[in-house]
């Protein structure tokens, strides 16, 4: 396990995984703001075969105005990303921890909002 985030193993193929993100997060009032195709991006930049991995950015419109009116600057941190990729035949799922993300900013209104965001990403993930 990881400190920065929580993943999932499961033997649903990725493009089904991938399809099911968005509504998924939906549910949880995200909506996807950006969807990064790295093998897509490595394969056009590098000239390098690299596995399927996207980095879906989430945005919780509601929780984003809380935290940016608690901290200007917190865009710099925002979206949420979660990422979906192929790994020895099973596909992860993985979601950023966003209370750990918010412990180098120190303020405690970023704390309470970054938990919420958190069990919501985590109902997502557990929902996959």
């Amino acid at each position: 396990m990881i400190s920065y985030g929580f993943t999932k193993e499961v033997d649903a193929p990725f493009e089904q995984i991938l399809e099911r993100l968005p509504k998924l997060l939906e549910k949880e009032g995200f909506g996807v703001v950006s969807t990064i195709d790295i093998g897509q991006k490595m394969r056009d930049k590098l000239g390098i075969d690299f596995r399927k991995y996207v980095i879906v950015g989430a945005c919780n419109p509601k929780n984003a105005y809380k935290a940016i009116t608690a901290e200007e600057n917190i865009g710099l941190m925002l979206p949420c990303n979660m990422i979906v990729y192929e790994k020895d035949g099973k596909t992860v799922v993985g979601s950023i921890r966003p209370s750990e993300m918010m412990k180098t900013i120190g303020n405690d209104a970023l704390t309470a909002v970054a938990a919420e965001v958190e069990v919501s990403l985590k109902r997502v993930l557990d929902s996959i």
